[in-house]
């Protein structure tokens, strides 16, 4: 895999907030997420879902969709991927508050969904 297909929060772009003085949630729900487990190589498939209340700037879609994509190509553990979407939410948007919700496909009879919650510090 070349650096270029690599995800990278660098990929992510932000506008500012229009109602930076007002708390208001955004939810962006991500149907189509897909990477590979690690173990087998074969694909996972689920919806990631952000919900936020942005500080000072919002993601905006397109670099936040063309950044999901790169993950085809990466081996992760559901656990692994999830936190690490947030690790790079939040450091690239700073919202106020966060919830990702990774809900993952069956497979071998089994769903998963992780989530994770974060909150800047006043």
């Amino acid at each position: 895999m070349s650096d270029f297909e690599a995800p990278d929060q660098s990929q992510l772009e932000t506008f500012p907030n229009p109602r930076p003085g007002r708390d208001f949630t955004i939810e962006i729900i991500c149907p189509e997420f897909t990477s590979l487990c690690p173990k087998t190589g074969h694909p996972d498939f689920g919806t990631i879902t952000f919900r936020y209340i942005p500080g000072d700037v919002c993601i905006e879609l397109k670099s936040l969709k063309l950044y999901l994509q790169r993950f085809r190509n990466v081996g992760s553990f559901y656990e692994a991927v999830t936190n690490r979407l947030m690790d790079d939410f939040v450091a690239v948007v700073a919202p106020r508050k966060v919830e990702i919700i990774g809900s993952f496909t069956p497979r071998g009879g089994i769903s998963t969904n992780v989530t994770i919650k974060h909150e800047a510090a006043q």
